[in-house]
């Protein structure tokens, strides 16, 4: 059980700084500030990303609970994909600020949904 909370712990840890630099890397965009230029806003992201995925997927080994066969997981594991096409969109490939712009606010708004995905563990945890 030890080892479930350690694992538990780094994946709400790397949730939390996986959403600050996705929402101000966005506000960054939208201001076409120069820090998004900086070499560790570049690499910073994916270590982040890295130590979550790498979390999550220890943690569906520990609990044998596996997309494909809990809802709720696989779910989830559709939205993270969502998220990762339409955050590329927002802060890489929009071709317009616009498109930037709205793609962000899609992408938190699914990164808002995997969360309450998680903490609910159900697979449409926004209906009535």
């Amino acid at each position: 059980m030890h080892w479930y909370l350690t694992i538990k712990d780094i994946h709400i840890s790397c949730v939390a700084f996986a959403f600050i630099s996705f929402f101000t890397r966005g506000i960054w965009m939208i201001q076409e500030s120069h820090w998004l230029q900086m070499r560790w806003v570049k690499i910073v992201p994916h270590l982040i990303d890295t130590g979550l995925l790498a979390s999550g997927i220890a943690l569906v080994l520990f609990l044998h609970q596996y997309p494909g066969t809990h809802t709720w997981l696989t779910v989830k594991l559709v939205a993270l994909l969502l998220y990762i096409v339409v955050g590329s969109i927002a802060l890489k490939h929009g071709k317009t600020k616009t498109i930037r712009t709205m793609a962000w606010i899609g992408a938190l708004g699914v990164f808002f949904y995997m969360v309450v995905v998680a903490l609910k563990r159900v697979a449409n945890p926004l209906a009535w």
